[in-house]
């Protein structure tokens, strides 16, 4: 994998996020909803998504590197998602459409795995941390959807 590629696909998906995180940070709307118990502290998310995007941009490197079209397709398209759902939660204040956002990203996910299994294994295994987490935002999405009407 070349070098200049692993930096091009670094600076899309982690500035791409900070960028989105600081467009669509939590405000008084989000601080006043009900969360669920299992709710991490403010603070998990910005590591949390940091050490994903790395993972995310490595594995984006790795499939453009190998010009494998599928998994190209679909990394691209999680991030679209990726990218769309803070502003569809956080700005618009729409956790029910936020909702439609993450699941589709999650499939989108799980075909990226997929796709890549056989020909890239590791970047199938560098997207199941993130598979495992936007699972677990998916859940967080609901249960605010559910407790706060």
């Amino acid at each position: 994998m070349r070098i200049k590629v692993l930096l091009a696909f670094l600076i899309f998906t982690v500035g791409g996020g900070l960028l989105i995180g600081m467009v669509s940070a939590p405000d008084e709307w989000y601080r006043d909803l009900v969360k669920p118990a299992l709710n991490p502290p403010s603070w998990v998310f910005a590591p949390a998504w940091t050490f994903l995007y790395i993972l995310i941009a490595v594995a984006g490197a790795r499939v453009w590197a190998r010009d494998m079209e599928t998994p190209l397709r679909l990394w691209f398209l999680q991030m679209v998602l990726n990218f769309i759902w803070s502003p569809v939660f956080f700005v618009a204040h729409k956790p029910g459409w936020a909702i439609v956002v993450v699941v589709l990203m999650f499939f989108a996910i799980m075909a990226f795995i997929l796709s890549t299994w056989r020909r890239d294994r590791i970047a199938s295994v560098l997207f199941m941390p993130y598979a495992a987490w936007v699972a677990f935002a998916a859940y967080l999405n609901i249960a605010i959807r559910q407790l706060n009407g």
